[in-house]
């Protein structure tokens, strides 16, 4: 038996892959581009959507000489991230999470239900872009 997160923060997606978005979120954070992720998934999507606070400065060092697709497919690979794993849209958010929105505890973690309610309208664009549709 192998503890993967807790069970809040792990959701099945359309396909019946379970997730569990810590460990996902983790992965992603290993990129020196990335300071805060909060990785969403459910049971009616096969795919997953993220808001990213990048660093501002890390972004714009780097923005000066790579693409950024380039390093996207590098972190995939080397983070060895099964298909359902990659994040499929990406909201940028300039402001990083913080408690006085509620968006994190006393302790930094993130209070997933809130950052749903807080994103929902985010989320659900995130997610008919994905799937070609308009908003």
């Amino acid at each position: 038996m192998k503890v993967l997160d807790r069970k809040k923060n792990i959701f099945k997606l359309s396909q019946g892959e379970y997730v569990a978005a810590e460990s996902i979120e983790s992965k992603y954070l290993q990129c020196p581009l990335i300071t805060l992720i909060w990785v969403h998934g459910n049971s009616f999507e096969s795919f997953l959507v993220a808001v990213v606070v990048p660093d501002r400065k890390a972004l714009e060092d780097w923005a000066a000489e790579h693409h950024l697709t380039d390093d996207y497919k590098s972190l995939c690979q080397n983070m060895k991230l099964r298909g359902f794993e990659l994040l499929k849209a990406v909201h940028l958010e300039p402001n990083p999470f913080d408690i006085e929105r509620d968006l994190m505890t006393p302790t930094f973690n993130l209070k997933r239900p809130q950052l749903l309610k807080y994103y929902k309208d985010r989320v659900e664009k995130l997610y008919s872009e994905a799937k070609g549709g308009k908003v």
